[in-house]
């Protein structure tokens, strides 16, 4: 039971992990990052440490030869004195030496082998871990240009709805400001209807009328003949006539 219960609660935590490295995979990136520097840092202490194993069989191997030469040199120098029994003792150890060696030096090209090869490996993994990276950091930034391009779409979208939709505001001021205009020209039209012109038409001839009788008497004045012209509207011959003495 409570084993169930725990694979509920870890089931419910593993979906809350993911849910949070969907909404944020910069964090998830750079996490992956820092764990991969510190693999490499582990990684190149156990390099060092096999460094430090071929170095010291290096040593050895050189400490072997020289040892080498010093005892085919002491065994031949009491070879040639008569000292056979101690030539002997040297040439014996001197076989153990050489046999050491010949192990060593086995060791040695192993232990270089081996030190080239998690180095290659090491760069390769390195190199290939960077490449994944950089090509998920492109993905990311791409994704984040796609949504943020997705984003403006769809704002663009609602833009247009609403304002060309039927029920918009600025449908509705247009259609206010069309019908107050329609309106003012109906009430401009009903004032213009109402004035009454006949007045002003009497006030223009009783004006041509005076303007006729004074350059009449003008003429007189100076002896030059004019043509009386003809009232073009009764209403001024009226007005002539009333402003005309009687003989």
């Amino acid at each position: 039971m409570f084993q169930r219960i725990a694979n509920i609660f870890k089931g419910f935590l593993g979906l809350f992990v993911s849910g949070l490295e969907k909404r944020n995979p910069e964090a998830l990136l750079e996490l992956e990052k820092e764990n991969l520097r510190k693999q490499i840092t582990q990684f190149n202490q156990g390099l060092v440490a096999h460094a430090g194993l071929c170095e010291k069989l290096i040593t050895q191997v050189k400490r072997q030869e020289k040892e080498e030469t010093d005892l085919k040199a002491k065994a031949a120098a009491n070879l040639r004195a008569g000292n056979q029994r101690l030539a002997g003792e040297i040439a014996l150890e001197l076989q153990r030496v050489r046999a050491e060696l010949v192990d060593n030096r086995a060791q040695l090209a192993d232990a270089e082998t081996t030190y080239k090869e998690l180095t290659i490996s090491r760069d390769t993994a390195i190199k290939t871990a960077r490449e994944k990276m950089e090509d998920l950091r492109k993905d990311l930034d791409d994704l984040k240009m796609k949504k943020a391009l997705a984003e403006m779409n769809e704002m663009a979208s609602g833009m247009l709805t609403q304002i060309g939709g039927s029920g918009d505001t600025i449908s509705r001021l247009h259609e206010m400001v069309e019908e107050e205009r329609t309106k003012a020209s109906g009430r401009a039209r009903v004032a213009r209807d109402s004035i009454d012109t006949t007045r002003f038409k009497e006030q223009q001839a009783e004006r041509e009328a005076l303007e006729d009788m004074a350059l009449a008497d003008l003429a007189a004045e100076l002896g030059m003949p004019v043509a009386t012209p003809a009232s073009s509207t009764p209403a001024a011959a009226e007005v002539k006539k009333e402003m005309t003495p009687e003989a």
